[in-house]
């Protein structure tokens, strides 16, 4: 598929399309902070890889946390924590396509950074276009964030800038990715939680969303990858406690089963 993708793509001729495709480094398994896990944390300070999940509790702790001490950036990443969008992805989330009576945002839009310098430029492919379905509770908080940002137009008056982006500092800038991060990792020693990168937030997510029992394909579409099998290989490690949780309670409906009475025969 790559190599038709590369030849209807119209690439020079003698060119080889095959040089083209991107074939994926191996990428280290998202590791969920289970209690064992924390505690050897809490002892060691060991952190068992690269890429670290918090479990559902973890994150409604956090998000408590920084809704109290962090209220400027709580929106975003509640939003990021609940639907799994890119960090330039949340800071590029336009205010145009943000649809809260329909309960949808629709992302077409992201900042990347270039060094420092930070660049809005569309997503990282055609399944990064995509829209991105809002539970009540993100209604809630982003409708009430939407109200906040008015009262800080209001405050600004003809200072307020015009960005055009949804989630915005409280004087009207965009929000730099890096300072997120920043502040990210701050807010999280200061809430005495194990570590994780921000983008660990969208894995959390996505890992939240499986284990619930959500349908991998819908998780796939709401993350934006390309295909389904990017999302199974980068959470199989989840994917298989899903199957022994299935395993186990077919398991359980037979031995209710054999408990019954039994017929003579």
């Amino acid at each position: 598929k790559a190599i038709n993708d590369a030849l209807a793509d119209e690439l020079i001729v003698g060119a080889n399309p095959a040089a083209l495709v991107k074939v994926p480094a191996d990428r280290p398994l998202p590791i969920v902070w289970e209690d064992e896990r924390v505690q050897r944390w809490k002892f060691t300070g060991e952190v068992p890889g690269p890429v670290m999940v918090w479990t559902d509790a973890q994150v409604v702790q956090f998000l408590d946390y920084a809704a109290e001490h962090a209220p400027d950036l709580h929106p975003m990443w509640h939003y990021m924590a609940y639907r799994g969008p890119r960090r330039g992805e949340a800071c590029g989330l336009r205010d145009s396509e943000v649809r809260l009576h329909r309960r949808e945002t629709t992302i077409n839009n992201q900042i990347a950074t270039h060094g420092y310098t930070a660049v809005q430029k569309p997503p990282k492919s055609r399944a990064g276009n995509r829209d991105v379905a809002l539970d009540a509770d993100t209604t809630k908080v982003l409708t009430a964030y939407k109200a906040r940002r008015a009262a800080w137009q209001l405050a600004a008056g003809d200072a307020w800038p015009d960005s055009g982006l949804f989630f915005v500092r409280p004087d009207g800038q965009p929000w730099h990715p890096n300072a997120v991060t920043q502040r990210f990792r701050k807010l999280i020693r200061k809430a005495g939680l194990p570590p994780i990168r921000l983008h660990d937030l969208r894995h959390s997510a996505a890992t939240i969303a499986l284990d619930a029992g959500v349908d991998i394909k819908v998780v796939s579409e709401q993350l934006g990858h390309t295909t389904t099998t990017l999302t199974r290989d980068t959470y199989q490690s989840v994917t298989k406690e899903l199957h022994r949780n299935a395993a186990d309670a077919v398991a359980e409906k037979i031995k209710q089963k054999r408990r019954g009475p039994r017929l003579a025969g």
